[in-house]
């Protein structure tokens, strides 16, 4: 059994062997970790991300589907190289529409 420390509300290690370790120790909850909050009236939950968060975390996995589709521009003969770069310039323009960043571009 696996066992968090929690500090303000936050878990901030684990370990199996709590005896002996002071602090305030709760036992792991499936799909909980590191970083997941706390309490003792609600129990386990996830910290609500900021829109700033979210739509960094977006434009990070698009700059990597910009990334690993890079090698299609040049080769003209790609299967669906159209629709590939069609998605690419949805990937360059989802940041300024309304979807952003809620409904990824999707790949052909």
């Amino acid at each position: 059994m696996k066992y968090y420390k929690i500090e303000n509300g936050v878990a901030v290690i684990s370990q199996l062997d709590i005896n002996g370790f002071d602090g305030n120790w709760v036992q792991e909850a499936d799909g909980f970790d590191v970083g997941d909050l706390w309490n003792e009236d609600d129990g386990w939950s996830r910290p609500v991300k900021t829109t700033e968060e979210l739509e960094n975390e977006a434009r990070e996995w698009r700059n990597g589907e910009i990334v690993s589709t890079d090698f299609i521009v040049a080769l003209t003969d790609y299967p669906n190289h159209a629709a590939w770069m069609t998605y690419r310039q949805e990937l360059r323009d989802w940041p300024s529409t309304d979807d952003f960043p809620d409904t990824k571009p999707i790949k052909p």
